[in-house]
């Protein structure tokens, strides 16, 4: 197998190369004037993770145009070179956005659900995904997609991040009565869904979510947070519906959908298809996510 990575110089990309270090691996992070063509020259399978990502405080005048022009386009440019140069397998790094922003408690997504984006960024990677799929029947290049939920790991940025500084620095959080549920996904269990799938033949054509296989309440992942960070966690029980009040009032009312709401996903279809677990628990992902080694104590 020879592979092609877009976007291997980023959060996910960087762990994925550093995983397949014994494989040849060839980086590209976006066309030259003559397209794709010599980037793909011997290639046998791509994995494409180079996107506009999701922005919480977007400034582009039109952000759906922003987005399939990178997201869409981009995409299936990359998609059709690839198919024309022989690629085997193309595998695409989606998002849950396709499915959607919220769950029911206890009702989780499946990868077969219709897909219900509601920003820009879902809608593209929803179009994306169509695309790919249109393709691959045209032309017999197998795609797989993969839908992650909120992506943890060391390195992580944005929310995750703060939640961490926040506790570092002991700071008293009125979070301690929060119960939804939420799936996550550490960042190595992500790349080990991706691996399995560049290769298993079960996997072409199919859409896969994917978690830590444990869902937990905003709480309670601040208390486990804390715990791999050898932290307290100061956390003041405000109730939930105070929280949206508040954000409501100062017009953020995403900031308490994220933190107070449900988003579930069901990893069945990996399981069963694919005979794929997560291999890091949640505690241990915490672990590594704090920068601390499972059952080691050390820096990693």
């Amino acid at each position: 197998m020879s592979l092609l990575v877009t976007g291997g110089t980023g959060f996910v990309g960087q762990a994925l190369v550093k995983r397949l270090d014994d494989q040849p691996v060839r980086l590209a992070t976006r066309a030259d004037s003559a397209g794709w063509q010599k980037a793909l020259v011997g290639i046998t399978t791509v994995v494409h993770l180079a996107a506009r990502v999701h922005i919480m405080h977007d400034t582009a005048a039109d952000p759906l145009t922003a987005f399939r022009a990178v997201n869409v386009e981009g995409t299936l440019s990359l998609a059709r070179q690839a198919a024309v140069a022989g690629v085997k397998r193309f595998l695409f790094v989606s998002s849950v956005k396709v499915n959607g922003e919220a769950t029911p408690l206890g009702q989780p997504f499946t990868a077969d659900d219709a897909p219900a984006p509601l920003d820009a960024y879902g809608v593209s990677k929803m179009e994306a995904e169509q695309g790919l799929r249109d393709l691959a029947a045209q032309t017999g290049m197998e795609v797989v997609i993969i839908r992650p939920p909120l992506v943890y790991g060391p390195g992580v940025k944005a929310n995750f991040a703060a939640m961490m500084r926040w506790l570092e620095r002991g700071v008293p959080l009125p979070l301690g009565a929060i119960h939804n549920q939420r799936s996550l996904v550490a960042l190595d269990n992500l790349v080990d869904l991706m691996v399995t799938c560049l290769t298993h033949p079960a996997a072409a054509n199919q859409t896969f979510l994917v978690s830590d296989g444990e869902d937990v309440s905003t709480t309670e992942l601040l208390r486990r947070m804390a715990r791999a960070m050898g932290r307290p966690a100061r956390l003041i029980p405000v109730p939930a519906s105070w929280l949206k009040l508040v954000a409501a009032m100062l017009g953020k009312p995403d900031v308490a959908r994220r933190l107070c709401g449900n988003l579930q996903v069901d990893i069945t279809k990996a399981r069963s298809l694919l005979g794929w677990a997560p291999p890091l628990s949640l505690d241990e992902g915490l672990r590594r996510a704090a920068g601390v080694g499972i059952d080691t104590g050390r820096e990693v």
